[in-house]
């Protein structure tokens, strides 16, 4: 050992001295291949070059210097030939390419074996692309051309005989015979044609080497075929968001090596395949929104990390080992018919289970957060009894706790306030009694709090209002008593505060200024005025304080707030005149006997009879408020004329563009517009508020004629709210650049616009016979036919499906029947696309639902979100279309359209509750229509995101629905 201790430095240093020498060798190697490889690069294949240079040509952008080298360029990979470099990997994504010219050149490239032009505005292959001379075709093995605007049959690609990857999602493709084009591709081994517009039946016709077949989101009709069981590569199969019908065949034990099975959103039925228990490397497993029935067969979880079977009709216990698995992430059964108990047993490593809507019962059980990380769970809609168990206290991580619509009873265990993660919290519709915990404050995150239609009695506790994230509080229905916290005006977050059917006693307090969705008190003992410091709740949308006993007048500051839709103050002692509220609020002071006009009509109505000496005073006011508009509109004239214009400081060259002297931008190339857009002209219609036809939250809209008689309407954008992306005005012009290249006949597209320090407007063609919401509620005595309905709905969908499939999607912020246009009764237009790109949600308090829409068309989730979605927009589609159903507004008597029609759909007797008799039964035929559509509806108002369609299935199911 002594002599080993003596050799080893020895040995260390002659090492060390080995690794130096060793290093620089390599060194000094890689030195000279990189010189090698330099040199070679430079000496690019003569007719490559010529090539690759007249590309360039077309695409400056694709140089990341000024360098004559190709293969220095960006997206650009060469490698050695005995002639010299040539290109064999072009990988150029996402670069705005939209000249189709460019595949002349490309199919002279002969070495290319990967061509990736994905997520581009290219609309046309050209004819040289898919003719046989195409030399690139000899070689290319990797194809992506996904997301861009292509329209072409897949057999124009059909001589890409090497190809081993196609990847043509999100496009137009289309298919006579699909199983027959793909048969021309013997080599492929993964393949996306995902998101296009193919029918017919799935295919078998590829080689035996498939490894992955994407298929999603088509228009495939038929069977599951056992052909595809062949494939015994397969590791992923994606037929979901099709129109694919049967029982599937139960033959998985030949996939074993599959990894993802999604079969979602099809008319599939049967049992659910046994034979996929025994698939060992499935990881992923989908088949939500189809018809399954029968039973889970025992051990599919074995093996699977995440499995969807929620909206089906799978009936029976739950087996007892479903949950145990050591593999096990998350599990949806949601919507489905099962009995028995919860399995009591969970794997460690499940962090979401969603059970929600079957008929469960017995208790929660007790072990149900031993060892586990759960972080979403939802047991709601089912028969569960007995206590919450306080045991669910060691779920440490949840963030989304959900046990509402069962049989609960008891108290709400102390321990909950330890769950220092939970987000959202719902109890409601239960027997639970007992006070309010008190110490919830001791959450730093909690954002919705729904307690409500239970027996829960004492005082509301002043320190819930100390809960810095609290955005939603629901304790209506209950048996509250004392008067309701003066600390409620102190909360940071809160937007939607409902308190009623309760036994509230006192005043009504100073309520936080960040309210915004609702304010219910109705039901109660509440005495006094309604307080006078009430308009400091500007953004506040509804108001319910009926059947209280409140007393003296109606503040008139509580007409000022713009936003108000609904005003409930019935059945009080209120006393003095209703307030003249805006043209669209609606108003109910019935059952108030010392209250002038109790039976108010807040409809204008210029034909009703006046009495003489009111005619009078009406005329001297409009007289005087003539004169001093007149005055106004001189001053405001001055004041944007200095503040915008700069014409009279200009003098214009000929052809110079007027639009750069004032500010402005014109966005279209319509010679129409072009020539009939007066900037000067339509800003002259903001200093006039008689040319104001419609206000949203975020806009107000003029008409304003130009000096040629042509009609349009102007936009303001309210610049100085702090939420939007204030002194970005650059960003807003680069946006709105993008926007005015959009065309679709159901989307409201901006003609041009104009930026100043304060506002921004929009023009627009002048279109506008309404909104939707004024057709539909706005009092015309005509009420809308089934025909006219649908056919917004078709158009909505049409216009949301587009936005939704542009290359950069479009989302809204604001999807309302207030923010949809009508060009005439059967003609949508969608508006305010504008606002998700230049809105800071970060800007605003509590959650995205602080800002993001409009009541009762706001997803659940962005209660607790940040992030605005695509299946948001599905829900808030969905609430449009029970509207055309129903004929009921988004909110009616306190209560939210959606979940109305949710509570009612669980029986087909009861869904003829839900559509508006006006209509159906005006036919047969009608009334199947509306039938049919109200099944859409209820899956696009689903509460987990995960579980609405997307819009272009909803458009397809639309048309199916005719």
């Amino acid at each position: 050992m002594a002599e080993r201790r003596r050799y080893c430095p020895c040995t260390s240093h002659g090492s060390l001295l080995l690794v130096v020498f060793f290093v620089l060798f390599l060194f000094r190697s890689a030195s000279v291949v990189a010189a090698a490889d330099a040199s070679s690069s430079s000496l690019l294949n003569p007719a490559q070059q010529t090539i690759m240079l007249n590309l360039s040509s077309v695409m400056g952008n694709i140089r990341s210097n000024a360098s004559q080298n190709p293969c220095l360029w960006n997206g650009v990979n060469c490698r050695h030939s005995d002639s010299g470099s040539v290109v064999w990997n072009i990988t150029w994504s996402n670069q705005n390419i939209s000249d189709s010219s460019i595949f002349a050149s490309l199919c002279r490239l002969d070495t290319l074996q990967i061509l990736d032009l994905s997520r581009n505005p290219l609309t046309d292959l050209t004819s040289q692309f898919v003719s046989s001379s195409c030399s690139m075709k000899e070689g290319l093995q990797f194809l992506n051309l996904s997301s861009n605007h292509l329209s072409h049959p897949v057999s124009d690609l059909s001589g890409f005989k090497q190809l081993e990857t196609l990847d043509l999602s999100s496009n137009r493709f289309t298919s006579k015979n699909l199983s027959e084009d793909l048969g021309a591709f013997p080599k492929m081994r993964s393949l996306n044609l995902s998101s296009n517009q193919l029918n017919g039946y799935v295919p078998t016709s590829m080689g035996a080497s498939l490894m992955e077949l994407v298929l999603s989101s088509n228009n495939l009709s038929g069977l599951v075929p056992k052909g595809l069981f062949k494939y015994e590569n397969l590791t992923m199969l994606d037929l979901s968001q099709n129109d694919l019908t049967g029982v599937v065949p139960d033959e998985f034990t030949s996939l074993a090596k599959l990894e993802t099975l999604l079969l979602s959103e099809n008319q599939l039925n049967g049992e659910i395949p046994r034979s996929l228990s025994n698939v060992t490397r499935l990881s992923r497993f989908a088949a939500n929104q189809n018809n399954f029935t029968g039973r889970i067969p025992n051990g599919i979880t074995n093996h699977v990390k995440m499995l969807d079977l929620s909206y089906n009709n799978l009936s029976g216990p739950i087996p007892s080992d479903f949950l145990s698995s050591a593999r096990l992430q998350t599990v949806d059964l949601t919507s489905n018919k099962l009995q028995g108990i919860i399995p009591h047993k969970l794997s460690p490593t499940l962090y979401r289970l969603r059970l929600g809507g079957n008929k469960l019962s017995g208790s929660i059980p007790d072990s149900i957060c031993d060892g586990t990380s759960l972080t979403y769970l939802e047991l709601d809609n089912n028969m569960l009894m007995g206590d919450i168990p306080s045991e669910l206290s060691k779920c440490k991580s949840l963030s989304l706790l959900n046990l509402a619509s069962n049989k609960l009873h008891g108290i709400v265990p102390d321990e909950f306030c330890s769950l220092n993660k939970l987000v959202v919290l719902k109890l409601q519709m239960n027997n639970l009694n007992g006070p309010i915990l008190s110490n919830f404050s001791d959450s730093a995150v909690l954002s919705t709090l729904n307690l409500s239609h239970n027996f829960f009695n004492g005082v509301i506790p002043s320190t819930i209002f100390k809960l810095q994230k609290l955005s939603t509080l629901d304790l209506q229905g209950n048996n509250i008593s004392g008067a309701i916290p003066t600390s409620v005006s102190s909360s940071k977050a809160l937007i939607e505060l409902n308190l009623g059917y309760n036994a509230l006693t006192g005043t009504i307090p100073t309520m936080p200024t960040t309210l915004s969705t609702a304010l219910n008190l109705s039901h109660n003992y509440l005495s006094g005025p309604i307080p006078s410091n009430i308009d400091s709740l500007i953004d506040l949308e509804i108001i319910d304080l009926s059947y209280n006993e409140l007393s003296g007048e109606v503040p008139p500051s509580l007409a000022g707030l713009q936003s108000l839709t609904q005003v409930v103050l019935s059945y009080n002692n209120l006393s003095g005149s209703v307030p003249k509220f805006g043209q669209f609020v609606e108003v109910n002071v019935t059952g108030n006997p010392y209250l002038a006009n109790g039976m108010v009509d807040n409809q204008d109505t210029p034909t009703s009879k006046r009495k003489t000496h009111h005619v009078l005073v009406i005329i001297f006011a409009i007289a005087g408020a003539l004169v001093v508009l007149c005055l106004l509109a001189v001053i405001v004239m001055i004041s944007v004329s200095k503040k915008i214009y700069r014409v009279e400081d200009e003098s214009l060259s000929a052809g110079q563009d007027i639009s750069q002297i004032i500010n402005g931008r014109l966005l279209t190339t319509n010679s129409i517009h072009t020539s009939a857009i007066d900037f000067t002209k339509a800003m002259e219609a903001v200093t006039n508020n008689q040319n104001i036809f419609l206000k949203t939250r975020f806009c107000t809209y003029y008409k304003t004629v130009m000096p040629n008689g042509s009609t349009y309407s102007l936009k303001r954008l309210n610049w100085s709210d702090k939420i939007f992306q204030i002194g970005n005005q650059g960003k807003l012009g680069h946006e709105l650049e993008i926007l005015g290249k959009l065309s679709n006949s159901n989307v409201m597209v901006p003609l041009a616009y104009v930026l100043t320090e304060d506002n921004a407007y929009l023009l627009y063609e002048n279109v506008c016979k309404g909104t939707v919401f004024d057709f539909l509620h706005g009092g015309k005595s005509d009420v809308l036919d089934w025909p006219s309905r649908y056919s917004i709905a078709l158009g909505v969908a049409q216009g949301l499906t587009f936005l939704h499939g542009c290359t950069q999607p479009v989302l809204l912020l604001d999807l309302s029947t207030r923010t949809i246009h009508l060009k005439s009764a059967k003609e949508p237009q969608i508006g305010d696309i504008e606002l998700y790109k230049i809105i800071d949600p970060s800007k605003s308090t509590g959650s995205l639902s602080t800002i993001a829409g409009t009541v009762g068309y706001i997803p659940p989730e962005y209660a607790y979100t940040m992030r605005l979605t695509m299946a948001g927009n599905v829900y808030s589609f969905g609430v449009i279309l029970l509207e055309l159903l129903t004929g009921k507004t988004s909110v009616s008597d306190g209560m939210e359209l959606a979940k109305w029609a949710l509570s009612l759909s669980g029986r087909p007797d009861q869904r003829e509750q839900i559509i508006d008799t006006r209509v159906s039964r005006t036919s047969i035929a009608v009334h199947s229509q509306m039938l049919s559509v109200l099944n859409i509806a209820l899956s696009c108002v689903a509460f987990s995101p995960d579980a609405r369609p997307k819009m272009r299935n909803i458009l397809r199911m639309l048309f199916n629905a005719k």
